[in-house]
């Protein structure tokens, strides 16, 4: 009984680590590039979410939308004013991709530390909760309303996303970015659009699980770093660009760090990802899903 406890609430914490990292693991498959501030994008959730509803007086079930619209507004602005010459600028910015895509999202990751400490403020906010004040009983399992509230939501959206790149036309076109994007852009696609859809995807995504998890986790100016780092293991365990590996590493993790903190140490809780990201590196280092790069 205590194993299955164990084993639920690791799948919960999965989803919300799936939630994070798979607008990372899509920005990877259409640019080649990681994104350092897709931790700043849950920071950015975790405030609009905690402040609007504060302040606004309104349900938190409006305040989620509002969460998800600022981090995807943050993460347009981002691609259109300083990724876009990454692909559609002179030819020596493109040779420069990565170093470029390094330093530029380095750069945004502490801009926007630094201006949420100056304008918020270095405290802590507590965002309210979904369902405020009550448990429930799954199964023989007793579980904190806003948590399975917040746990069904992240399930809901991971499910409409998957949804949407399988059988929309946008999500195919996404897919055919994602392969090839020369050839993409040969075919008629506007791959500039397609990166910028991907872009408030990400933004969105991450700052919906900032928002569900600022009554937990708090919101705060650091609040994304943590989340960040995992999400960046995650998607090297389900492989650079997978989605559905997103979604299967971010499930791995929270289960093994449910796993690992009762019968190991609650003190390693955020080491036991790092061990496993070694032993996947060490064995197969393109990734569960990933596929293998092929040598000319």
């Amino acid at each position: 009984m205590f194993e299955l406890e164990l084993l639920v609430n690791g799948i919960i914490t999965g989803v919300f680590y799936a939630l994070m990292a798979i607008g990372l693991s899509m920005i990877f498959g259409i640019l080649k590039i990681v994104n350092f501030a897709h931790g700043e994008y849950y920071m950015v959730g975790a405030y609009a979410y905690t402040l609007f509803a504060a302040y606004s007086g309104l349900s938190p079930w409006l305040a989620l939308p509002v969460a998800v619209v600022a981090g995807a507004v943050i993460a347009v602005i981002m691609e259109r004013l300083l990724m876009r010459p990454l692909y559609q600028g002179y030819t020596s910015w493109r040779m420069m991709k990565d170093e470029y895509a390094i330093i530029v999202t380095f750069g945004v990751s502490l801009f926007l530390m630094n201006l949420a400490t100056q304008v918020i403020g270095p405290e802590a906010h507590q965002g309210p909760e979904l369902l405020p004040r009550t448990r429930y009983f799954i199964g023989p399992i007793l579980m904190g309303g806003h948590r399975l509230a917040a746990f069904g939501v992240a399930a809901a959206v991971l499910t409409l996303v998957l949804l949407f790149i399988r059988y929309t036309p946008q999500g195919q076109q996404i897919q055919a970015v994602a392969q090839n994007r020369f050839g993409a852009s040969l075919a008629g696609i506007n791959t500039a659009r397609v990166s910028q859809w991907v872009f408030a995807l990400s933004g969105g995504l991450a700052a919906l699980a900032g928002g569900l998890l600022s009554p937990m986790y708090l919101a705060h100016a650091m609040v994304g770093m943590m989340p960040s780092t995992k999400s960046y293991v995650i998607v090297v365990l389900g492989g650079m660009g997978s989605v559905a590996g997103s979604i299967i590493g971010g499930l791995l993790l929270g289960v093994l760090e449910a796993f690992g903190a009762v019968y190991i140490s609650y003190q390693y809780q955020d080491v036991f990802g790092f061990i496993l990201l070694i032993l996947v590196l060490m064995f197969r280092p393109w990734g569960l899903f990933g596929e293998r790069a092929r040598e000319l």
